[in-house]
Order: structure tokens, then sequence, then C-alpha cells
């Protein structure tokens, strides 16, 4: 009976932290915190920017949003991104967000057919930046800047049947990143040929935004942190393999009660077990990786 608890009390402290959300916008209200820049020559009025009453009726059938607390609740931009008939390249860029491999990003995206039966191509390009902090703004409509990770393209030929017309889910693994990244997220808005005189480009939306890491799995811990020693008496020594930063560990017992919580910011911690009564313990860390789980005994 004993051992089945164990395994039952793993298995809930394990599950129900299958996933650690990074970062999530729906666009209720422009986030201040996301940078536009239109790097179209040359730049016409329109930028990213919050839907309208008046301009809801192109998207989601008329109802607007995909999600969120009205109908304008999602971000567009649209041919009025130059003038005449020129190359459109209007970006969207996010606050700075840690990325790893195996973090997924989403969103949901359509096309808004506000050009009556004419159908313009669209495109839209989803990048990243490894720079954080430092990452160069593009310049001009050909150049990405430091966004040289071209994460997804759709509808880079340009067809006037491939971008739907119909709130879509699209989604991106990050790879080629084995360590946590201080990276930016950008939006392209990206038609040659575009604007109110080009046989290309009408206008594209974006809804629920999410980044999101996959936490816990059976061999999180054993792949990123070392433990010793265990069994344990007096000092429960946890590093962090990747270098990464250890934010807080919490003991729990068999009970599934927290008996001990601490907060750090560092790759190596020290936990002091002398006042544990004997038993099996549970220790949660939190890192910039994530979330990971595993088992000690106290003496």
């Amino acid at each position: 009976m004993k051992k089945n608890l164990l395994s039952v009390l793993l298995l809930v402290v394990i599950g129900v932290c299958k996933a650690q959300n990074l970062i999530t916008e729906n666009f209720d209200v422009f986030p201040a915190t996301w940078i536009k820049v239109n790097t179209s020559v040359p730049a016409g009025a329109n930028q990213w920017g919050q839907a309208s009453t008046n301009q809801i009726t192109y998207f989601g059938g008329g109802t607007g949003a995909y999600n969120g607390t009205a109908a304008t609740s999602y971000a567009f931009a649209n041919f009025n991104s130059t003038t005449g008939n020129n190359t459109i390249s209007n970006w969207l860029i996010t606050p700075i967000v840690s990325l790893i491999d195996g973090d997924v990003i989403s969103f949901y995206s359509s096309k808004g057919l506000s050009g009556g039966t004419n159908v313009y191509a669209d495109n839209l390009q989803l990048r990243i930046s490894p720079n954080g902090s430092t990452a160069a703004n593009p310049v001009g409509p050909t150049s990405v800047g430091d966004f040289t990770i071209l994460a997804l393209d759709i509808n880079p030929t340009l067809s006037t049947s491939v971008y739907p017309n119909a709130w879509t889910l699209y989604s991106y693994t990050v790879t080629g990143l084995p360590v946590a990244t201080s990276c930016k997220i950008a939006f392209r808005y990206f038609v040659p040929n575009g604007g109110p005189l080009g046989t290309n480009s009408d206008q594209v939306a974006i809804d629920q935004f999410s980044v999101d890491r996959t936490l816990s799995t059976p061999d999180f811990f054993a792949n990123n942190f070392t433990m010793h020693p265990n069994p344990v008496s007096d000092v429960l020594n946890i590093t962090s393999i990747n270098q990464t930063t250890i934010e807080s560990a919490q003991i729990i017992d068999i009970n599934g009660r927290t008996v001990q919580q601490m907060q750090y910011n560092t790759n190596t911690i020290q936990i002091n077990a002398s006042k544990l009564s004997a038993g099996v313990y549970f220790v949660k860390i939190q890192s910039e990786l994530g979330l990971g789980t595993s088992k000690f005994i106290k003496h």
C-alpha cells in the first residue's frame, strides 16, 4: 500500500505541471510592450494594431476575433503598410522571451478579405532573434535585422488560395537553441508588389499568441539537475547541469504537504534537510528551463 501511495503522489506532483506558459497575448488591449516597426519604403499609414469595430467584418466570417473579450481582440496589418505599388515589410516584435529547444510557439492567423471578389495574396513570417535585448531591428523592406531564424513562412509563393480566410492554428517547436536563450519573436507582414496599387496584399491578423514549455517529463530532472547525497542527513545539494538559474525549490512530504519553500537566483543550491523527519520526500525545482521533480530519502 505504501508503494502505491508513493507512485500516485509522484504522478500528482509531476502531472499538475505539464507545461509552463512563458508568454501569452489575446490582444484584448494592444500590448504596450510589443514593438511596431514598419520598414516598408515608403511606409504607409498602417502599422500593426488593434482591430476596430468597422474592420472586424473581414475576419471570422464577420464575427472578428478568434478569442478574447471582444470581437476586436486581435492584431492586424493591411495593404496600407506602404503606398502605391511597393514591398510591404511591417513588423510586430514581442518583449524578450527565454527560449530553449522544445518550446512551442503557437498562434492563430487569418487572412482578411476586403477586396470583394478580388483575392489579393498575403504572406506572414514568424521570425526569431537570439540576441535578446541587443537585437537589431530590421532597416528597410528587405532587411531582417537580427531576426535571422525563420520559424514559419505562411504563403511564401504568394498564392491567392493558400492563406486561410478562417482562423487557423499555427505552431513552431523551437530548435537550434540547446540552452536557454534570451530571444525576441517577430511577426513580419511581408508582401512584394503590395500596397493599395499593388497586385498583392489585403490584410492579415493574429490572435491567441502563446509560448509554452513542456515540463516534468520523467527524465527532465535527471537530464537537467544533479542531486546529492541521497539519502541525505543534513544538506541536500542540487546543481543545474546546464548552468541555468534555479529560481525556487519546494520540499513536499509523502502526504503532499509543502514543508519547505525557498527562493534562489543561482545554478547551485543547498537545502537544509536536518530538521526534516526521517522518510520520503519530493523536491520540486523551478528553473529557467522549467519545472522538475525528484524523490529523495531523509535518514
